[in-house]
């Protein structure tokens, strides 16, 4: 027996890459792939919709695993959602960054909607209704992204990484990034020596920050400060955010889901309100105003680099608050001093806030709480969570922030259930 063989039969089994199955096509997962079933053998398969026959092509998974992955690389019997790709890179064993652009842009938000329905079923036990909604500001669903990081291959040239590999795949363009992020001339330009470049195209400044980032053992590039123009009806504020920070990319995001929260919270003047996961302070610097002149708002953010930004934005209110701080912490020193909330902000990582953080809110009794989420499976755990601390979901509504990808954000609201 061959080392090799040894190190399979060690992992589970012999590698099944390669292999090439006829399957029929069964449900979109949580993910971008959909499942289907060889032999009884559970395969998450790309580049295909429910209820086609493909032939999946086994790139990841050994005799004996669970499931395998699989790409699509050909289709016998196509369903009616299907489009051809207008990224001639959006194909097995190219570019990873995309998972939807084979289906329409109604067929990608429909199958959105159902993950999300599976995921609150499955994971909070919860009958949900839900539609995705379009955000504004991207061309059918392309040239959206304003910020993208290009990985550099061993000769210099940018490009971007294959499904789960850390393979460069050159490109000439990236459809879903901005024409200002093209246009910066990053895919024309040769980058030796480093691992990536990544490309901001914010409101402000008005060209696009390109900041190269060494190999590991040499310094990171922070980009300084960019500035973003956000909306809530008629009022309109400039924020400040890191270029490497947290922000959305989706040029129509941050005023759709500022507008939204501000809507689903109700925030009234005199309103004590907590913001956790503030960020830059998005969402802070309306409520300050919002609750104002008696009202009063925390925001909490781990990030000391975002608090900084966060109180520069929110400067010229004196009822803002800042803590640089892990969310969990802080909520456990301000219940340990009996402090309650009229309303609460939640806009955690992809990961969710978790069921110390959940449990720790619901004990500042707010009459209200919004949760942003970027994770509808951490999104429903959270959920699940609150309900055993008598919060229960009100509402619950999806919205289309990054096209052709799998990613979908939602926005629940929660309040008290009746005793």
């Amino acid at each position: 027996m061959s080392a090799r063989q040894t190190r399979e039969r060690a992992a589970g089994g012999e590698s099944l890459v390669g292999q090439e199955w006829t399957v029929d096509v069964g449900p979109v997962a949580h993910g971008g792939h959909c499942v289907a079933r060889h032999d009884g053998q559970v395969l998450f398969v790309r580049h295909t919709l429910p209820g086609e026959r493909v032939v999946a092509r086994v790139t990841e998974g050994r005799v004996g695993d669970s499931f395998v992955r699989a790409d699509a690389v050909e289709v016998l019997e196509g369903a009616p959602g299907r489009v051809p790709a207008p990224c001639p890179y959006a194909a097995p064993g190219l570019c990873g960054g995309c998972d939807f652009q084979h289906a329409s842009l109604g067929t990608q938000r429909e199958l959105k909607a159902a993950v999300v329905r599976e995921q609150f079923a499955r994971v909070a036990g919860l009958d949900v209704e839900v539609d995705v909604h379009p955000v504004p500001g991207d061309e059918d669903g392309l040239r959206w992204r304003t910020r993208v990081e290009f990985a550099v291959d061993g000769s210099g040239r940018a490009g971007l990484r294959g499904h789960r590999s850390r393979d460069v795949v050159p490109v000439e363009d990236c459809l879903i990034a901005t024409r200002g992020v093209i246009d910066s001339g990053v895919l024309d330009t040769e980058w030796p020596d480093l691992e990536s470049v990544d490309v901001v195209d914010a409101a402000h400044p008005d060209e696009p920050v390109l900041v190269p980032l060494p190999a590991p053992e040499g310094a990171a590039a922070s980009g300084g400060l960019v500035g973003e123009l956000a909306r809530d009806g008629d009022w309109e504020g400039e924020y400040v955010v890191s270029a490497r920070g947290f922000w959305q990319v989706h040029p129509g995001a941050a005023s759709t889901f500022l507008s939204r929260v501000t809507a689903l919270l109700g925030a009234r003047p005199g309103d004590r309100v907590v913001d956790l996961y503030a960020g830059s302070g998005l969402f802070t610097m309306r409520l300050g105003e919002l609750v104002a002149p008696d009202g009063f708002v925390l925001g909490v953010e781990g990030d000391r680099g975002a608090v900084e930004n966060g109180t520069t934005n929110t400067e010229h209110l004196d009822n803002v608050e800042w803590r640089a701080n892990r969310v969990d912490r802080e909520l456990r020193s301000l219940v340990g001093q009996d402090v309650t909330a009229d309303l609460a902000v939640l806009d955690p990582p992809r990961t969710g806030a978790g069921k110390d953080v959940m449990a720790l809110l619901a004990r500042m009794s707010p009459r209200r709480v919004v949760y942003v989420a970027c994770d509808p499976s951490a999104l429903a755990r959270d959920v699940k969570a609150a309900a055993g601390h008598g919060y229960g979901l009100v509402s619950l509504e999806a919205w289309d922030a990054f096209p052709m990808t799998h990613h979908v954000e939602c926005i629940a609201v929660l309040e008290p259930r009746e005793a």
